[in-house]
């Protein structure tokens, strides 16, 4: 397939690249600043700010799905929308977070006590980026969210999925590898299973 992913240059962006070029996709890798990503076949780097409709309009053309790993506090949901639409791209894979994860019936992760201050701005974003998404009538879209720990480890292929509520395992850790849900979010490309909605992945 011909994948056009924002955000290649940052760390998901870099382990999603990896899995989407193992299995033999065509990437256009989009970014602000794509010059630290090195070259590949089956790769092209476009320079390209997603937060300009009519800028990543014509870079994400002629693509059969667009994945976005771009941090939410920095993302305009909106401006993706419109350059998908602009394009006529009609899929997204989205690279969600955890914190708008249901912890019990009707609470999120983000509104429990604990949830650190520092990670709300991002999480808050991620929400809004998410209810966004659950009012689009034309996309096709699909949100993962992973666990909260969520750091390149191993590419085990040995993983749960969710839907609406965050993952633990036996010991009450809620974790999950970046090349693992790498597999995650590319099996969900090749094989849709969730569209128009949000799914989670964990051990």
């Amino acid at each position: 397939m011909k994948i056009a992913l924002i955000g290649v240059s940052g760390l998901v962006g870099s382990h999603l690249l990896a899995e989407l070029l193992r299995r033999g996709h065509e990437v256009t890798g989009i970014a602000r600043d794509t010059g630290g990503v090195a070259a590949r076949p089956q790769l092209r780097l476009k320079n390209g700010d997603a937060t300009r409709p009519a800028q990543l309009a014509p870079l994400l053309a002629g693509h059969e799905a667009v994945i976005s790993a771009t941090k939410f506090a920095t993302s305009d949901v909106a401006a993706l929308i419109a350059a998908l639409k602009q394009a006529a791209v009609h899929r997204l894979l989205v690279v969600g977070g955890a914190g708008s994860l249901e912890v019990a019936p009707g609470q999120a992760l983000i509104d429990t006590p604990g949830f650190p201050a520092a990670y709300k701005p991002e999480a808050e974003a991620g929400r809004r980026f998410l209810d966004a998404l659950r009012k689009e009538q034309q996309l096709d879209w699909t949100f993962l969210s992973p666990s909260v720990e969520f750091i390149p480890d191993e590419r085990t292929g040995i993983f749960r999925l969710g839907g609406d509520q965050l993952l633990t395992d036996a010991s009450g850790r809620s974790w999950i590898s970046m090349e693992d849900f790498a597999i995650a979010l590319v099996d969900e490309l090749e094989t849709p299973k969730h569209s128009r909605q949000r799914f989670t992945v964990g051990y």
